[in-house]
């Protein structure tokens, strides 16, 4: 939820929609993921913003909190603590915010006591700071912690101070990196350190190998983005989803880091559970080959991922080639079967079932 006080310009566009579809998505499948195995998760939501927008429709920190009340497995994890930090810059819309929180506590009366919530008036990277000087201080680590961080632009989330935050295990991130904000200033004059806290990089060494054509330029920016996450943060999972409107035009990337393949699953499942009715979709790319997430998306570029990755192999089971397209391509593991389904009818693979027909559990594929 971008900061901005003027109350005027809180409207609710399709592609924020669409964003809070996937953070409610995930949220379900997270929370009890988390609880099942620690006696306490965060929920660090860095640009918080107002709470509710001009059309009544919830913001991210109101979301977050009613996914975890009305959890169909809530009656399971009474037991376990929850802990809310909703960051807001701005005083106002900090105020407003803290006001529609209490709203919903009351609400909910009573209010469960293993759910606090804090709401703080400062920026992202102060708090960030001061979070971790008091583990320091308390020689502790830092909770499992999902951090959703949507700002609007590219000002105030330093690649050195994510890495610090999430270095520690079973921390998560969900970053909106603004693409078009960064490939129009990138150049100017008195962008460089702002840049530079952006990608923990210099602007020579971000632009290196840089491509002239915008969508070479995005591209390139979403390429050294996504491998900071990986190099410097240390998450060996980074998806990075773009957001296409309507005319087909992309404004940004969600990107989620993560150390689990199961989170990466889950999030898969969340990207392609949006409505491309809704004037957005998303997409992702595959040897260079645009996907785009539909209903009845374009499975050939998964079928050639497939056949490329496993060329030579036998004895290949089903569920290895299910996550070989959660972790390596744009794909889902439920669009597998439907991709290499036309490669036993044309020889290129042999495939040893337990059954008759289909690719059920104990399958295995020899790739020719």
């Amino acid at each position: 939820m971008a900061s901005d006080a003027d109350p005027d310009k809180w409207e609710c566009p399709p592609h924020t929609r669409a964003k809070h579809q996937i953070l409610a998505s995930y949220l379900d499948a997270w929370y009890p993921i988390l609880s099942t195995w620690n006696g306490r998760i965060a929920f660090l939501d860095g640009f918080a913003g107002r709470g509710r927008y001009n059309d009544g429709s919830e913001g991210s920190p109101l979301i977050a909190l009613r996914h975890l009340l009305d959890h169909r497995a809530w009656p399971s994890m009474q037991h376990k603590e929850f802990v809310f930090l909703f960051v807001e810059a701005n005083a106002d819309n900090s105020a407003t915010l803290e006001a529609e929180v209490d709203r919903f506590k009351t609400a909910r009366a009573p209010w469960p006591p293993n759910v606090r919530v804090h709401v703080i008036n400062a920026p992202f990277d102060k708090t960030a700071t001061a979070l971790l000087d008091n583990l320091r201080v308390q020689k502790r680590k830092l909770a499992p912690t999902f951090a959703f961080v949507d700002p609007f632009g590219y000002r105030g989330l330093p690649m050195s101070l994510i890495a610090e935050l999430l270095s520690f295990p079973k921390t998560e991130l969900f970053v909106n990196f603004m693409v078009g904000h960064v490939q129009r200033f990138i150049e100017r004059d008195g962008q460089e350190r702002a840049m530079r806290d952006l990608f923990g990089l210099h602007v020579e060494d971000i632009l290196k190998d840089w491509d002239s054509s915008d969508v070479g330029r995005v591209e390139h920016l979403r390429a050294v983005y996504e491998r900071q996450l990986t190099d410097v943060v240390g998450f060996p999972y980074v998806q990075s989803f773009g957001m296409v409107n309507s005319t087909g035009n992309l404004g940004y990337y969600l990107m989620h880091g993560t150390r689990h393949p199961s989170a990466v699953k889950a999030m898969k499942a969340a990207m392609w559970s949006i409505d491309p009715a809704g004037g957005f979709s998303f997409s992702d790319r595959l040897a260079g080959e645009n996907v785009l997430f539909t209903p009845e998306p374009d499975l050939r570029p998964l079928r050639a991922a497939i056949v490329a990755g496993f060329a030579g192999k036998a004895g290949v089971s089903i569920d290895d080639i299910e996550w070989f397209a959660i972790l390596k391509t744009p794909y889902r593991e439920t669009h597998v079967r439907k991709a290499i389904a036309p490669l036993e009818g044309d020889g290129v693979i042999v495939v040893h079932r337990p059954g008759k027909r289909g690719f059920p559990s104990g399958t295995t594929i020899d790739f020719g």
